[in-house]
């Protein structure tokens, strides 16, 4: 197992390399995961205030 951690006296610049690509993977996704509620909260926000217009109209209308 002491051969696979050390990866042919490269383990010390491959662990690294690793851990670090693994805490920017978790970092894009949580930014990833906000951009996309904001994202929501907008496409959320447009279609009340869409129907809000639609509602007036109908009513003006009749």
């Amino acid at each position: 197992m002491d051969n696979f951690f050390a990866m042919g006296g490269y383990g010390a610049f491959i662990w690294p390399a690793y851990g670090a690509a693994a805490v920017l993977m978790m970092g894009l996704l949580v930014l990833s995961w906000k951009s996309m509620r904001q994202r929501e909260a907008l496409v959320e926000t447009l279609r009340a205030s869409r129907r809000k217009e639609q509602t007036e109209v109908t009513e003006t209308v009749s």
